[in-house]
C-alpha cells in the first residue's frame, strides 16, 4: 500500500494554528497503558487538548483479548459504530495524539482509521502531548459535545496478514518490541518469550529522536528495511503500527500488519519460537 503525498504527521504549531482558525477537526486522545486499562481515560479527564475526545485502546481500538491475541481488531460493525459515535466523517481531518510519541496508541488508531478503514486525512501529532506542552498549547478538562456521523468506512483487509501463512512467505518480518523481549531474555506480558523465526528486530522507539519526535523522512528511509515486501508485528499489534507509520513518513510502501502478533502466535504450541538475535 502507498500513502498519499500528504504527511501523516502534524506538528504542534500547525495544530495550534488550525485550532485558532476554527477549522473543522476531529481530535482524538489515544493515551493508554498496557498494564492499566483505565489509565488513558483518567489522563484524558485530568487534562486534554481542546475539543479532543478519548479513543480507548481496549474498548474502541480492540476486541476482547482471547484466542486472537491481546488486542485483536474489533469487528467492522463495532469500529464503524465507534467512529460514528465520535463524529468522524470522511470530509473532516482527524488528528491523533498520545503521550509516547505515537507508540501508545496513536499509531494504532492511525493505522485503523487510514490504512484499514480508508479515511483520507488522518495525522498523528508529532511528539504527542509533550510537544503540545512544549509549545505551551492549551489544555482543558472540558468535554466536547459532538454529533454522531453516518460515515461508512470502506475496510481494506489486504493490509492484514494471518499467522497461517507467515512462515511460507518471503516477506521480511519486523518486530517492534524491545530487543531484550525479541531475544527472549525477558517477557513481562506474554507467557512465552522469544520471537517469530526469521524476524528482524526494529524497536519502535528507534523511529523517534531523543526528544520524542519522529526522525526525518530521510533518516527513516535509510534505517528501515529495504525489502520490497514487509510484515510488521509486535506483542499485540499496537506498536507494530508505529513501524508502519515510520514507513509512511519515509514515503515507502507500507508493511502489512500481523495484528495478533506475538500474543496470538504463541497461542498455538505447534508454531516455532526463536530466541537470541537470529
Amino acid at each position: 500500500m502507498n500513502l498519499s503525498s500528504s504527511s501523516p504527521l502534524i506538528d504542534a504549531s500547525a495544530l495550534a494554528e488550525m485550532l485558532v482558525s476554527g477549522a473543522p477537526l476531529c481530535i482524538l486522545d489515544c493515551r493508554a497503558r498496557l498494564d492499566d486499562a483505565e489509565a488513558g481515560n483518567r489522563a484524558w479527564q485530568a487534562g486534554h487538548l481542546p475539543g479532543s475526545q478519548h479513543l480507548d485502546l481496549d474498548r474502541d481500538l480492540a476486541a476482547s483479548p482471547g484466542e486472537q491475541g491481546r488486542h485483536p481488531l474489533p469487528s467492522k460493525s463495532d469500529f464503524t459504530a465507534t467512529v460514528q459515535r465520535l463524529g468522524v466523517t470522511r470530509e473532516i481531518p482527524v488528528i491523533l495524539y498520545d503521550d509516547m510519541g505515537g507508540q501508545m496508541a496513536a499509531a494504532r488508531a492511525w493505522w485503523m482509521l487510514h490504512c484499514w478503514a480508508g479515511h483520507p486525512d488522518v495525522r498523528v501529532l508529532d511528539g504527542g502531548l509533550t510537544a503540545w506542552q512544549r509549545h505551551e498549547g492549551e489544555m482543558t478538562q472540558e468535554a466536547r459535545e459532538v454529533s454522531s456521523s453516518d460515515w461508512q468506512p470502506t475496510f481494506d483487509d489486504s493490509q492484514l496478514v494471518s499467522a497461517d501463512i507467515l512462515l511460507s512467505m518471503s516477506d521480511t518480518l519486523i518486530d517492534a518490541r524491545a530487543r531484550e523481549r525479541f531475544r527472549g531474555e525477558v517477557e513481562p506480558i506474554d507467557p512465552v518469550a522469544g520471537h517469530i523465526p526469521g524476524a528482524t528486530c526494529r524497536p519502535c522507539s528507534s523511529n523517534l529522536t531523543q526528544e520524542g519526535y519522529f526522525k526525518s523522512a530521510g533518516v527513516l528511509d535509510a534505517e528501515l528495511p529495504r525489502q520490497e515486501s514487509v510484515i510488521s508485528y509486535c506483542g499485540s499489534g499496537v506498536t507494530a503500527c508505529h513501524n508502519i507509520l515510520a514507513f509512511a513518513i519515509a514515503g515507502r510502501a507500507l508493511p502489512r500488519l500481523y495484528v495478533g502478533s506475538w500474543s496470538h502466535w504463541i497461542r498455538d504450541p505447534q508454531r516455532p519460537v526463536a530466541t537470541g538475535d537470529a
